[in-house]
């Protein structure tokens, strides 16, 4: 609604202006496709959210550990990007277990709870790659597209049918570009709208297919070969990406209500 309230004659961002420009917006365009997110999608999105801020409080641990470490033993650190490895935790807490005083016994606590965390993200990417591989069977088997970011796709996009087309969709996800021409001057810039959850999910698509070999890497090298730069090689495989999303998570959705029709029917 930014636009909307740079428009309204009442300057300033509160409940009342949000909801005035909501309700405008819904006259102007009554045919506004509308979000669904129940069942197991939900299930997912919850999920996923969970996850990340479990995963965001054992980062924060793993940093006031490294802090404490620090001073227990100065130089002799785990390396980096490894206090989630189990092995590394059960080195680290046989090392503390010979140390007293108050430092010491905070760092095994935290050891403790990192490894608690741990456990419990683990459990929880599991059951989405479970819950995954029966909703969007094609989804995950684009190339890049793991089970976590399969479960992100499906959370943050809320029934894929709601968008008319690919473009629609592309919208959304902050991968189309915006148009910017005067005159007889045409370009187009990076769009920094839509929902950038999504974008961040096609992005690590994206260097994932960069990495290894395939469409995604020779169709940047075939932009590179155009004149493009590196980044814009990628922004325009995120785009296709997000096409070949569009698509595969449309087929799960109507192989899904082909399934379950006859249950309704029987019902």
């Amino acid at each position: 609604m930014a636009g909307a309230r740079r428009s309204g004659r009442q300057p300033g961002k509160s409940d009342p202006i949000d909801a005035l420009a909501v309700a405008r917006a819904t006259l102007r365009e009554p045919d506004l496709p509308v979000a669904r997110l129940d069942g197991p999608d939900r299930d997912v999105r919850l999920l996923v959210d969970h996850r990340e801020d479990l995963v965001a409080e054992r980062t924060r641990a793993q940093n006031r550990l490294r802090w404490h470490l620090h001073e227990l033993v100065p130089g002799d650190e785990p390396a980096p990007r490894s206090l989630d490895r189990r092995h590394v935790l059960a080195a680290l807490e046989e090392r503390l277990a010979g140390l007293s005083g108050t430092v010491a016994r905070i760092a095994r606590e935290l050891v403790a709870r990192i490894r608690e965390l741990t456990g419990i993200i683990d459990r929880l990417e599991r059951d989405l790659a479970g819950l995954v591989a029966g909703l969007a069977p094609n989804l995950l088997a684009l190339e890049g597209c793991g089970a976590l970011t399969a479960a992100k796709l499906v959370g943050e996009t809320a029934d894929v049918s709601r968008f008319r087309s690919p473009a629609a969709f592309a919208r959304h996800d902050g991968t189309a570009p915006v148009p910017v021409w005067s005159g007889n001057v045409t370009r187009h810039r990076l769009s920094r709208g839509g929902n950038r959850q999504l974008n961040a999910a096609l992005h690590r698509i994206a260097v994932t297919q960069l990495q290894r070999p395939g469409r995604g890497r020779d169709y940047i090298a075939k932009r590179l070969a155009a004149g493009d730069t590196k980044t814009e090689a990628i922004r325009a495989l995120r785009r296709r990406i997000s096409d070949e999303v569009y698509r595969r998570m449309l087929q799960d959705v109507t192989s899904d209500q082909a399934r379950l029709a006859p249950l309704a029917m029987a019902a």
